[in-house]
């Protein structure tokens, strides 16, 4: 695995117009090396799926479609989250005003010392505050 991947990237390669060169370079590298995410991943990104839904973004059918191609993804889930949440990622987000889940996000990215590619503004600015490395921008040095 090479680097942390939230829901925020993820969520790009499933609506067209999202997606940016920075991005599709980090499904790449998903697909060729695999990424890994806090066990909360897989919920975060099926939630908005069918938020998706219900606005009419996506129908039923390419709902499905595109849980299959996430799931299929080589994306380990961290087995370590429900037991940090308690107290380091619980202090990350008050220290930096995070949501618990965005506060996930960068623990497991801190803990094992691994890029967190993310758009989240207020999660980026709390990684750099942290000196954790990031990708998901053009200006990531990573993705040049």
């Amino acid at each position: 695995m090479t680097f942390v991947v939230d829901s925020s990237v993820t969520l790009t390669w499933c609506f067209e117009e999202e997606r940016t060169a920075a991005t599709e370079y980090l499904l790449d590298m998903v697909t060729d090396s695999g990424a890994i995410a806090p066990a909360l991943w897989p919920l975060e990104v099926l939630n908005a799926l069918l938020v998706a839904e219900k606005r009419k973004r996506v129908d039923f059918t390419r709902r499905h479609e595109l849980i299959s191609a996430l799931r299929s993804l080589p994306i380990t889930l961290d087995t370590k989250t429900s037991s940090q949440a308690w107290m380091t990622t619980n202090q990350l987000a008050e220290q930096y005003r995070l949501t618990i889940y965005d506060a996930a996000y960068l623990e497991l990215a801190r803990r094992l010392t691994l890029p967190l590619a993310t758009l989240d503004a207020d999660l980026r600015e709390a990684a750099r505050a942290l000196g954790v490395s990031l990708l998901g921008t053009s200006e990531d040095t990573e993705i040049v």
